[in-house]
């Protein structure tokens, strides 16, 4: 009995930090999207000059509290995995790495800082935290109504808005050390890349520097190839019309989720599912 609870702990912790079917599991995540909402929050308040000089070590302290956070539970996801590399290599590892990061790196470049914002990609994890993995890969299709879709038009807005969100860092990261320049904050530099993308171009700021204005050629192409992508919504529900809903269940090996409700193995990686 006693070499059975190590074991039988490792897997309670894998269903609470992989899982989010359980009560513990839906809990943990929804405490997770919360600390990765207010991390992006507040790196993108410290780029502003005001708010940093009156708040700036309070949000060094929260930063810093965020990133142990993220660092315990990246470590925490490579050992209750069965197969570590494989989540370390997977979309969600690269991520969930990559959120850690810039906080470390700032001590030694200074810069990198602002590259903590790519913390929101994490909020991906929220698709599966309210059982709308279904959405991701397609739903309720645009030709049953408006109402019916509300949930993939949602998907569909918020993908949208994570890539404003990282273009504006971009531009920031560009822009910011020119003299003259109207990026003089994260906040700002997400309104210009949403002007942008969406191609009302209002012309209030414009880039200074060459890359700046490639970055902005490229914002406004992207905008119009998004015009294309709700269709292609309504097309592969269309062609995926007849397989079943995926599930949100976590495979024991790599941790991908997506899997169908009668599937027996991993889609990516071939482990026996629980």
């Amino acid at each position: 009995m006693e070499e059975k609870n190590p074991e039988s702990l490792k897997e309670r912790m894998w269903r609470i930090v992989f899982e989010a079917e359980t009560p513990l599991g839906k809990c943990f995540d929804v405490i997770l999207l919360w600390a990765i909402v207010l991390s992006v929050a507040a790196v993108s308040l410290e780029s502003v000059d005001s708010i940093r000089k009156q708040y700036g070590d309070l949000l060094k302290i929260a930063e810093w509290g965020f990133t142990i956070l993220f660092t315990v539970e990246y470590i925490s996801r490579i050992i209750l995995v069965r197969r570590p590399l494989r989540y370390i290599v997977s979309f969600y590892g690269i991520v969930d790495l990559l959120s850690c990061l810039p906080t470390y790196l700032a001590i030694l470049l200074p810069g990198a800082h602002s590259l903590m914002v790519i913390r929101i990609l994490r909020l991906l994890r929220m698709f599966r935290v309210l059982k709308m993995v279904g959405h991701v890969r397609g739903g309720e299709t645009i030709m049953r109504g408006l109402m019916q879709s509300r949930a993939k038009i949602f998907v569909f807005f918020f993908t949208v808005f994570l890539f404003s969100v990282l273009a504006g860092t971009l531009m920031y990261l560009v822009e910011s050390g020119v003299e003259g320049t109207h990026f003089t904050n994260i906040p700002i530099s997400i309104y210009y890349a949403i002007v942008s993308i969406t191609t009302v171009g209002y012309g209030d700021m414009v880039a200074l520097t060459t890359i700046g204005k490639m970055l902005t050629a490229i914002y406004v192409l992207t905008g119009y190839a998004i015009i294309a992508v709700p269709t292609g919504i309504v097309t592969s529900e269309l062609l995926r019309s007849h397989l079943g809903d995926p599930t949100s269940e976590a495979c024991p090996g790599c941790g991908v989720h997506g899997h169908l409700a009668d599937a027996k193995f991993c889609r990516k990686c071939g482990d026996k599912l629980n």
